[in-house]
């Protein structure tokens, strides 16, 4: 191993802190050097992640949702017209107060979130139930003064990949459709991801301020914590009422809108990297993978022949689509193996002279590290099957890992003891002044109501003994 190799060598993946900060330099996604707390640069690489990352979530919002783009800047009185809305903000705003060394009549503020940019346009452009609904979103950087301790991709100051979606409905039944209708398609984004996420309704004390009621998805990380990883809110027709959104219905009434917002940002990306990820390196589902497949030519002294089969390859690759890459370097093979390997490639194809006498390649998958000889004649269809398999066996690799993780428990010890290892599912009356109990004394969050819960006894609340109305996921959160 060069001494290049041993300065990029990942802690073992159990010092899951220590392995994802390291990882996240070595095989460069962010760079953690910029002078600012909490503010992160993207490496080309990370970016190209993030760049197939979203264009997954475009693709399913494209379907009946419009791109958009809002300003940065929300005047002072917008900011401050819904209250219980800027209540929940009021610690994390920054403020912009001079232009040059001018103070500035109004106080502007750099957005946490848009309600407070995107509803006073709303009011604008909502004037006939024949507008509705009305679905918009965008991808943009919020800024939040975050005061805990700050990790790349999952706790920032500057938020580079917020997508937010803004909709617009005639009732309040229809935007609870609309926010089922997010759920649905977050569950399917994260598929394409291969992670696994879990969807609950959070309990009112934890919902988004502003909001009636609020769904998140969360992912559960390789230390046993959850990452939320999306949430969709229902606003009613809260923000409506403080902007002065109305419609006018087919009597000629002036009717307040109803309306939902959602969003999912770069936390996306923390989970994807996280929950895949082994001591190695990445570990990349091959639809957001930069390089789905890279070739490495065993070359000895006469090497013409390996690398023209290795171009030819490379060729017909592409044409099926694929982002493939030759390492032409003068580095070793294992060097070259070590590097792609860290980079999550998920196939890799060595041809050597022998490989080319026998007319095949070697595949070997970065997942399971498993190698197969492939006849060069069909290498176009091996390769594209063999992409298929990774990508549906890390999901199922992940669901397998996270149904393992969740414990149905009824007293507080029980998730006491199994905090440490996942989710707990817990017996829970609906009381909030138990749910806070709950909470305090394990020293964990309740993570919400899970959807789609089948109304069955749910045995008794743990706090106060009576019949509980649901079970809930408890676990430790980011």
């Amino acid at each position: 191993m060069t001494e290049k190799e041993k300065d990029a060598t990942l802690p073992a993946k159990k010092d899951f802190s220590e392995w994802y900060n390291e990882l996240l330099q070595v095989a460069e996604i962010m760079d953690v050097r910029y002078p600012v707390k909490g503010l992160y640069v993207w490496y080309p690489f990370g970016f190209t992640i993030r760049k197939n990352v979203y264009a997954i979530i475009r693709e399913l919002l494209d379907k009946d949702h419009m791109e958009t783009l809002f300003p940065l800047l929300i005047p002072e009185h917008e900011f401050m017209k819904e209250a219980e809305h800027i209540k929940g903000f009021e610690d994390e705003v920054y403020w912009v107060t001079h232009g040059g060394t001018s103070p500035l009549d109004v106080k502007l503020a750099l957005r946490p979130t848009s309600e407070t940019a995107i509803y006073p346009m709303y009011k604008l452009w909502v004037r006939s139930h024949a507008d509705l609904p009305l679905k918009l979103y965008q991808v943009v950087n919020t800024f939040r003064y975050e005061t805990k301790h700050t990790r790349p991709l999952i706790r920032l100051r500057e938020i580079t990949s917020f997508k937010e979606a803004h909709t617009v409905h005639a009732t309040w039944e229809e935007a609870a459709e609309q926010v089922d209708e997010a759920i649905r398609i977050y569950t399917e984004f994260y598929h394409r991801l291969a992670v696994p996420v879990l969807a609950s309704k959070r309990p009112d004390w934890d919902k988004f301020p502003g909001a009636d009621y609020t769904i998140a998805v969360d992912a559960l990380m390789p230390d046993s914590k959850t990452l939320q990883v999306g949430t969709a809110h229902h606003l009613g027709d809260n923000f409506a009422r403080t902007f002065d959104i109305k419609y006018e219905n087919p009597a000629g009434e002036q009717i307040y809108a109803h309306q939902t917002c959602y969003g999912v940002s770069e936390r996306s990306i923390a989970a994807l990297i996280s929950i895949h990820g082994d001591d190695k390196g990445l570990v990349l589902p091959p639809e957001v993978a930069p390089i789905q497949v890279v070739i490495i030519p065993i070359v000895f002294k006469d090497s013409t022949d390996v690398i023209q089969a290795c171009e030819k390859v490379q060729q017909l690759l592409e044409n099926a689509g694929i982002r493939v890459k030759i390492d032409l370097s003068d580095d070793r093979p294992g060097a070259k193996y070590y590097r792609w390997e860290m980079k999550g490639v998920p196939l890799r194809l060595e041809i050597g002279p022998r490989d080319l006498k026998n007319n095949v390649a070697m595949l070997v998958r970065r997942d399971t590290g498993e190698k197969r000889q492939a006849p060069l004649e069909n290498i176009g269809q091996e390769v594209e099957d063999t992409l298929k398999v990774i990508q549906s066996s890390l999901f199922e690799k992940a669901m397998a890992d996270v149904q393992g993780r969740i414990y149905p428990c009824s007293s507080l010890e029980d998730v006491k003891e199994k905090l440490s290892e996942g989710i707990a599912l817990l017996p829970w009356c609906g009381e909030k002044a138990c749910g806070l109990q709950i909470e305090e004394e394990i020293g964990a969050g309740i993570l919400g109501i899970p959807t789609g819960q089948e109304e069955d006894h749910k045995g008794q609340c743990p706090v106060c003994g009576k019949d509980a109305s649901v079970k809930v996921y408890v676990a430790r959160k980011y």
